[in-house]
Formats: C-alpha cells, structure tokens, sequence
C-alpha cells in the first residue's frame, strides 16, 4: 500500500484505503476539521463526453470529508481511535458547476461549518486547474482574468468545479 503523507503526518483511513490510492490523491494540509487534497484527473477517470466522470469528483470530494471529520492521529484512548469510534457521512449533496477534463489537477479544500455532539457539518469545495496553475506557475491566470501578481495573491487552486456538503455522524466503530 502505498503511503499517502503530507511531512511529518499521515492519517490513519488512508492506510487500507485503495480506492485513494488507485485515484492518486494527494494529502497536502491536514488539521483538526479540515483538509486539502489534490489529484490528476487521468483517462479512466472520464465519461463518454470526455469530462471527468461525476462518480470520481464525489469520490475525491467525499475523501476531503472523511480526512476532514476525522482526527489525522488522535492521542491514545480519545474518540476516533482505532478502537473507539469514526466519523462517517449521515448524508452528502453536490452540486457539479462545470466540468473538469484531463490533465486538469484538481484539489478539494474541506472545512467543517459546524460541530455539536456526534454531528458535524462540512462545507468542501472541488477546483480544476491546468497543470502549470495547479503547480503555482501564474504565467497565465485563468483564475480572475488579471494579472500573474493577482493569480499569486488569491492562491484559489483553479475554478470552482463542485460544492460538496456532507453531515457527519460519530458512530462506534464495531
């Protein structure tokens, strides 16, 4: 299995979590509520009109959620261990505002809105950008039609593809 890790941290639902693997995502920021990750959107990822299938923007959507909702490493005893409890989707909707095609780096951004006892809400947004962009090379801004100076400056991941919301639920883990 291959490690998904950002320096100095992995989470602990990626370690047998193939369907993230096979996808290539990459963990860029984790903290507590929130996460960001990204991939690159490869040939079998599309539909027959040649844009990213649906099912692979909710699962790279749905995979920002879990890492969001969940502790990356939870101190021993506390909920979220492996023997304790999970955060796992009560419900989602999405909301697909254009389409993303290959080659594009997409890159999800996770936040939780609100928290209260065993429920969460979490607000995620999906973007796609060219490779160049995704990299930080602003030579051309796609983001805002403005100059390299102001594509720097907003540091938004590309266009907003998708909104994603999900209801968190804490549960036993057994």
């Amino acid at each position: 299995m291959a490690e998904l890790t950002i320096p100095g941290a992995t989470h602990q639902i990626l370690k047998d979590d193939y369907a993230s693997e096979w996808m290539g995502i990459e963990v860029l920021k984790l903290e507590d509520g929130h996460a960001t990750i990204r991939m690159t959107l490869r040939q079998e990822m599309l539909n027959g009109f040649g844009m990213a299938h649906g099912g692979m923007i909710f699962a790279f959507g749905d995979t920002a959620f879990a890492l969001a909702c969940n502790p990356a490493s939870p101190p021993p005893g506390a909920a979220g261990t492996e023997t304790d409890t999970i955060t796992v989707a009560a419900g989602v909707d999405i909301n697909f505002l254009k389409p993303a095609f290959r080659g594009q780096v997409i890159t999800a951004v996770a936040n939780r809105r609100a928290h209260s006892g065993r429920s969460g809400l979490y607000d995620i947004q999906i973007y796609a950008a060219d490779p160049h962009v995704a990299a930080g090379d602003h030579t051309a801004d796609t983001n805002t039609g403005g100059s390299p100076a102001d594509a720097a400056a907003t540091d938004t991941p590309g266009e907003l593809i998708a909104e994603f919301r999900g209801r968190s639920r804490t549960i036993s883990k057994k």
